[in-house]
């Protein structure tokens, strides 16, 4: 049987005295596509840095893939929020991909053929390939976060992780990429941070609620609890234009 891809228990992490995180349980197997809701100072990209292994918790265990996060590292794919990347840079699309391919052990700027024929495959499947030779900062926001996607696919992962995708894109590019991932969602299992519900109730597999502490539910259903815990308001979920799901108000209003 196949060791769960995210296993996680009773996992606490504090910044200084402050904390963030609270005894967090959850377990995602492998080919799930999780969708994590949660306001902003949640705790939703900390997660991710402790999954990632960045962070180290203060309390509890982690387990990707069966390993400790440092040694499943190169099974892991991971696009943040924030590149930091100075799009003016004269770099090309395709040496952003190239990125993706060096470790510690290779100085910057020597690739193989293996690396490049991974480029070529990642850039073609998230649609970016007849763009290989563009500098960066000449593509819209939207490309360019299928060209940050590629790079973290040019690893292989067997994981995903990717902290609010969609931020400052439009929302026809939003469907194509959630269109994409739900087909990658074939080959990889996929974590998404994300302030979109209507997202979430179309693509996604499961969802999870982080505000210090977490909620998770086997399948695409957003529970009123969800909703109370990430934002402490009566919400009425619409997507595309027609009601997914309403949601009783608050006792007393």
């Amino acid at each position: 049987m196949d060791v769960p891809a995210i296993d996680v228990k009773d996992l606490q992490f504090s910044y200084r005295d402050t904390p963030v995180l609270e005894e967090v349980t959850f377990l995602v197997e492998q080919g799930d596509f999780l969708g994590v809701l949660g306001p902003n100072g949640g705790g939703k990209t900390t997660l991710l840095k402790l999954l990632l292994g960045i962070l180290k918790p203060r309390g509890g265990r982690i387990s990707i893939l069966g390993e400790a996060p440092h040694n499943a590292k190169h099974r892991v794919g991971y696009m943040p929020q924030n590149t930091d990347f100075n799009v003016n840079f004269p770099i090309s699309v395709r040496e952003i991909v190239l990125m993706g391919r060096l470790d510690g052990s290779r100085l910057w700027g020597w690739h193989s053929r293996k690396d490049h024929l991974k480029a070529e495959e990642v850039l073609k499947k998230v649609g970016m390939w007849e763009y290989r030779r563009v500098p960066i900062g000449s593509i819209s926001g939207g490309q360019r976060q299928r060209v940050f996607i590629a790079r973290a696919l040019a690893t292989d992962p067997e994981i995903l992780f990717l902290d609010e995708p969609t931020a400052s894109v439009d929302s026809e590019f939003e469907t194509d990429l959630y269109d994409f991932l739900r087909e990658l969602n074939k080959e990889v299992t996929i974590l998404v941070v994300t302030h979109d519900i209507g997202v979430i109730s179309r693509y996604v597999k499961s969802v999870a609620c982080v505000n210090r502490t977490m909620i998770v539910h086997k399948g695409r259903e957003i529970t009123p609890e969800m909703i109370d815990m990430a934002y402490q308001c009566p919400v009425d979920l619409v997507a595309h234009g027609l009601p997914h799901r309403v949601l009783p108000t608050h006792k007393g209003e």
